[in-house]
């Protein structure tokens, strides 16, 4: 599982090199981000910008992911391509995530 991360200001972007967040990668993922993440920092902003593809499995990690973070802690979500966008609609955790268009626009919103 391809992930990066790196350090902004108070956010830790994690950008997925991947294509799908599927049920054969989701538990990868999460134990990834989740390692990448540590207890710090407040913020962190999960880039999706080259996922193609999220199944149920995939949606169930992010939340995963957003658990293991706890209250304290706040998982955004970026660059969401319109097939992953969908399921977050459909699914209504659009209105659960801060969704931002790009990373652009997540990291201004830290002001």
């Amino acid at each position: 599982m391809n992930i990066t991360a790196q350090a902004n200001g108070d956010a830790l972007i994690v950008t997925v090199d991947e294509n799908r967040i599927d049920a054969a990668v989701a538990v990868a993922f999460k134990d990834k981000v989740n390692e990448l993440a540590g207890s710090e920092p407040k913020r962190v902003i999960l880039d999706l910008k080259n996922v193609d593809f999220l199944d149920s499995s995939g949606l169930g990690a992010v939340v995963a992911v957003m658990k293991l973070l706890g209250k304290e802690r706040k998982l955004e979500l970026a660059s969401l391509r319109p097939a992953v966008e969908k399921v977050f609609k459909l699914t209504r955790m659009d209105s659960v995530f801060s969704i931002h268009a790009d990373i652009g626009a997540a990291i201004p919103a830290a002001a």
